[in-house]
């Protein structure tokens, strides 16, 4: 039986504005004037102001929380408005006190050096040997089929089968081989491995064989990899015969060896660089925050816009195309306008945030001491600056901050608080500080156990289970003691 119902519901429902400004508050540095741009291309009625001289006095915009509900301005295009409203030849650089503009170079481009990609190299010596048509072809496909770290992942018999189909190459299992058999000769050495095992032989075999330690670490990489690297060195020492001093000369030779033959060459073109949000700087003992001057764009609605706007607003609106033509430019102007209002929102909404979070763990930014860092979670600072949690944490997943002791993740100086023995609270962060200090001292042929570890711990009055030992361990990408053994 079908009924009707009336039924009042409560949404939060956020506003275009709104989702805009979320998005750009995620947006770190080093990809905002990409978004930019886009924002310049899709946008007629948007100019870069730094094209124009603006010496007009900067309009104060309110903080602002993306995730406070507010009334929705959907309906806003059916009221009147003044062009005025889009007229915003703003001088941002009036800023000049929070935004850090005085270093030029952030605005370059960082060169990157041009060379040969990974792939590019190995066809280039595939490229030198007199082959085959059949041959070349059965080359190329084996280097196209190989992986960012130089491994052949890819099964032979799909192999041949990619050939019969893509390049009408009938081949079979004996002539890939003898290819592959080829290519692994390429350097760098230990391309076109299948496995790890073969990778390490392939570059052990084309060491010096007349060295005895070379044959040995042949021997232990075919038949004892396993106890190789569970570090089972009682074990390999009684199958080789070998004492511990020979033992460590074989282990050194493997440990030469690259796991990842094709890693760097894969890497080389790319580039790794952090350009941080924030600048903090100790002067004297007092800290000074800016926002690096990239968050600062020099945007400002077109004049030919206003212009067509106004020209528009003075003519007859009873034609239809010309009611278009009005409602499109004054999206455009909209637009240009909400977008220049998530800039300057987005700059006061990140500067409020770090500025909280200095003020926080202001000992810890005078010394770069990690056991001065405070137990401090996104409420803490969410209540502080008087914002939604999840604004805190779109500011701090995704910024960073330069300090005189290293460029950090917001995220990095939030901890949970663990309580001492004598009842006060310290940032697990410290927990993790004395673990690593425990761990670089620990003597390496017998490497501390986790139990050992909350023993010490204790006894420094930081009562913790051994599970939030391993936690901790395994969140600093320290292996188990086991693993930790040297010889």
């Amino acid at each position: 039986m079908l009924k009707q119902t009336l039924q009042q519901k409560l949404l939060q429902k956020l506003s275009p504005q709104q989702i805009q400004f979320i998005k750009l508050l995620q947006v770190p540095t080093a990809s905002l004037d990409t978004r930019i741009k886009e924002e310049l291309e899709e946008n007629p009625a948007l100019e870069d102001g730094s094209l124009a001289n603006m010496n007009d006095p900067v309009e104060e915009y309110p903080d602002k929380d993306p995730d406070e509900n507010f009334e929705s301005s959907d309906d806003s295009y059916d009221e009147e408005f003044s062009v005025e409203e889009y007229i915003q030849e703003d001088d941002f650089n009036d800023y000049g006190s929070n935004y850090s503009n005085d270093d030029e170079d952030d605005r370059k481009e960082i060169p990157i050096a041009i060379q040969d990609s990974f792939f590019e190299k190995l066809q280039n010596q595939l490229d030198l040997l007199a082959l085959s048509e059949k041959e070349y072809l059965v080359g190329n496909q084996i280097i196209g089929s190989l992986d960012d770290d130089g491994y052949l992942r890819r099964p032979i018999p799909s192999l041949i089968d990619d050939l019969a189909f893509s390049q009408n190459v009938i081949t079979d299992e004996k002539e890939v081989e003898e290819m592959l058999e080829i290519i692994q000769e390429f350097e760098p050495a230990g391309i076109g491995a299948r496995n790890l095992q073969e990778c390490l032989l392939i570059q052990l075999r084309k060491k010096d064989q007349s060295n005895l330690i070379v044959k040995k670490a042949i021997q232990v990489v075919e038949n004892y990899l396993d106890e190789f690297i569970k570090k089972h060195y009682d074990k390999i020492e009684k199958q080789l015969g070998v004492n511990s001093e020979e033992l460590r000369e074989i282990i050194n030779e493997i440990l030469k060896l690259n796991p990842k033959p094709g890693d760097s060459g894969a890497v080389a073109g790319k580039q790794l660089h952090v350009i941080p949000d924030f600048h903090i700087m100790n002067n004297d003992g007092i800290l000074h925050l800016t926002l690096n001057g990239r968050n600062a764009p020099e945007l400002r609605v077109s004049r030919s816009y206003q212009d067509m706007f106004e020209h528009y607003e003075k003519t007859e609106k009873s034609d239809k195309k010309m009611k278009e033509a009005v409602q499109f430019v004054k999206q455009k102007l909209d637009s240009a306008k909400w977008f220049i209002d998530a800039i300057k929102q987005r700059q006061q909404t990140l500067l409020k945030t770090m500025n909280a979070i200095m003020e926080y763990q202001y000992d810890y930014f005078l010394t770069g001491d990690d056991r001065m860092l405070k137990p401090m979670i996104l409420k803490d600072i969410a209540d502080k600056i008087e914002m939604d949690i999840s604004t805190v944490s779109r500011v701090a997943n995704s910024k960073y901050v330069q300090t005189e002791f290293g460029t950090f993740l917001l995220k990095s100086f939030f901890s949970e608080a663990i309580q001492t023995d004598s009842g006060e609270e310290v940032s697990n962060k410290e927990v993790k500080k004395i673990l690593e200090e425990c761990i670089a001292n620990e003597d390496k042929r017998k490497p501390l156990a986790d139990e050992k570890l909350t023993d010490i711990l204790k006894e420094k009055g930081y009562t913790i289970a051994r599970r939030t030992v391993a936690k901790y361990r395994e969140a600093m990408n320290i292996p188990v003691a086991r693993l930790r053994k040297e010889l």
